[in-house]
């Protein structure tokens, strides 16, 4: 990993982002002892409005809390995707769900177009878990640039998602990294 590295969720309200940056940061700063801070911005609505998140993790202090390039960006909605896509660290990371995005940006990045929010609904049966998919996917990325174990995040995410739903959770996890191994 380089000193800093930058991640941003984004979509809309109801998607978890907000939860899939703190479970990242948690993973980082509790299990893999490096410095993390998480921020967020939504719109007014609760749920379907404009919503982002993001987590920049280092070894050293941060001394700026917000994304300015991020190098990895998980984006589920068309309409996040052109507002922040153009924001990536060139040569960066841009995950995207296939669903809800209809148009990739065209920006100097890797782009993976996944099937999160499809495989939530119909593989697992509940598109709440649909963080949960886009977590095991970043987990992936994550791994190969040696920023936080995907073991890491596993346990975050077990240490935060309310009793009763480790499993479905778990499994939505495992279908993320699994898509995610497969491409890359």
């Amino acid at each position: 990993m380089s000193e800093r590295f930058e991640i941003r969720f984004a979509g809309s309200g109801g998607q978890g982002v907000i939860l899939a940056a703190v479970v990242t940061g948690e993973a980082a700063a509790l299990y893999e002892n490096v410095y993390a801070v998480q921020s967020q911005a939504y719109g007014p609505e609760a749920r379907g409005g404009a919503s982002k998140s993001e987590v920049v993790i280092s070894h050293g202090e941060i001394d700026y809390p917000k994304a300015t390039q991020p190098d990895l960006q998980v984006i589920l909605t068309q309409k996040a995707c052109e507002e922040y896509a153009h924001d990536t660290k060139p040569n960066g990371t841009i995950i995207l769900d296939d669903f809800y995005v209809s148009e990739p940006p065209k920006v100097e990045a890797e782009i993976f177009m996944l099937p999160i929010v499809r495989t939530a609904k119909e593989k697992l049966g509940k598109e709440m878990v649909t963080n949960m998919v886009a977590l095991g996917a970043t987990a992936r990325i994550l791994e190969l640039s040696n920023v936080v174990k995907p073991e890491s995040v596993k346990r975050a995410i077990l240490a935060r998602v309310p009793k009763g739903t480790e499993k479905l959770n778990e499994q939505a996890f495992e279908e993320g990294y699994a898509m995610m191994k497969e491409k890359k």
